[in-house]
């Protein structure tokens, strides 16, 4: 349970850490949509480990190699099955950690609830589980662009290190211009530095993901439970290391009446109504509103400290834990294509669903 993710367009993730490899089965896909492999693999290549110092080294290519549901190009509407084999797992780097339970991660809550782990690298509690969303999420990515949807997402704060830029005007390429992947180049040069220094000193450091959804068209998304933005929050929540989730204003929003953060509608020159703001983010009853649509995602700073730390073993024992391994001392800039990848399969389910409930307008 809990290892798959959405309704019409659904994707089940399988594999570990350190395990022969990781992957996902995509169901829900329609039929003859034209796969580019190739820009598969370029979300994969932006996730993977060993991009930059700021990173893990890890070395994996994290080729990706599909297994079924693709035809001549062309998928088949069948289940697409798609495998990332591991090359570089070092599971010597663990043995400490099978006696001792590292501070802040999963290793006591998922002994807790399974009575057995997969101790190296983290099981599936490790974020190595996320490439096999980046490939759905990439294929979600091609079938929003058939509705004209667009996503970017870029590093907009690490460690109270703060961007200036406007989120209109933010495209791809100017995010992966540098190694943090913020498109503000002066404030992005403070923000490595402060992760340099966070490795140097074997610790770590947190930041938030800014996240715009451009094109979505009004009227996706379900009333009550299945809200766009509740599905998105969860998306979110859903990724290692995230600890909140801002739609529009988010907490902002708190500090203003009424009268200031209510976004005014009116009729555009091409005819389309539209908001003269968007503190809403681009949703109003859990429904797109034709607005782009705008997140927030808080990640806190990296589990992993190279650095000793007390804890407890399997039996309470006060112990003292010195990790090994190769970790991020930031995570946000592998997190930028994670979380473009989990908006992307959001938004590809609501259009099916929302495609799939239309009733035609008399």
């Amino acid at each position: 349970m809990g290892n798959s993710f959405g309704t019409l367009f659904r994707i089940t993730t399988f594999g570990e850490s350190h395990g022969p490899g990781l992957g996902v089965v995509v169901d829900g896909c329609p039929p003859r949509l034209a796969l580019d492999v190739v820009a598969i693999q370029v979300e994969l290549d932006r996730r993977r480990p060993g991009q930059s110092r700021l990173v893990s080294q890890r070395k994996e290519g994290d080729q990706v190699e599909i297994l079924s549901g693709v035809l001549d190009g062309l998928t088949l509407g069948t289940p697409i099955g798609m495998l990332i084999r591991n090359q570089d797992a070092r599971g010597k780097d663990y043995d400490d950690i099978a006696r001792a339970y590292r501070p802040s991660h999963a290793d006591y809550t998922y002994d807790a609830k399974y009575g057995i782990r997969a101790i190296a690298g983290g099981g599936r509690a490790s974020a190595r589980e996320t490439a096999g969303r980046v490939a759905g999420g990439a294929i979600a990515q091609q079938l929003l662009a058939q509705h004209g949807v667009t996503i970017v997402a870029w590093v907009d704060e690490v460690a109270g290190i703060k961007a200036t830029v406007d989120d209109a005007m933010i495209e791809r390429a100017a995010v992966d211009t540098n190694d943090i992947r913020c498109p503000d180049t002066p404030v992005a040069q403070t923000m490595i530095e402060r992760v340099e220094r966070a490795r140097k000193d074997g610790d770590s450091v947190g930041g938030v993901i800014r996240v715009v959804e451009r094109g979505v068209p009004a009227g996706w998304g379900e009333p009550v439970f299945d809200k766009l933005e509740a599905d998105l929050a969860k998306a979110m929540m859903s990724l290692p290391a995230v600890k909140g989730v801002e739609n529009g204003s988010g907490f902002a929003g708190t500090l203003m009446s009424g009268s200031e953060h209510n976004d005014l509608f009116y009729k555009r020159a091409d005819g389309v109504i539209g908001t003269r703001s968007n503190r809403s983010g681009g949703i109003q009853g859990g429904i797109s509103n034709g607005e782009p649509i705008t997140m927030r995602i808080a990640f806190k700073p990296t589990a992993t400290i190279m650095r000793a730390q007390d804890t407890v073993d399997a039996d309470g024992n006060p112990t003292v834990l010195e990790p090994k391994g190769r970790h991020d001392p930031c995570v946000l800039p592998r997190a930028v294509p994670i979380v473009e990848a989990m908006v992307a399969l959001v938004l590809a389910d609501h259009a099916l669903r929302h495609q799939a409930r239309a009733i035609p307008h008399h």
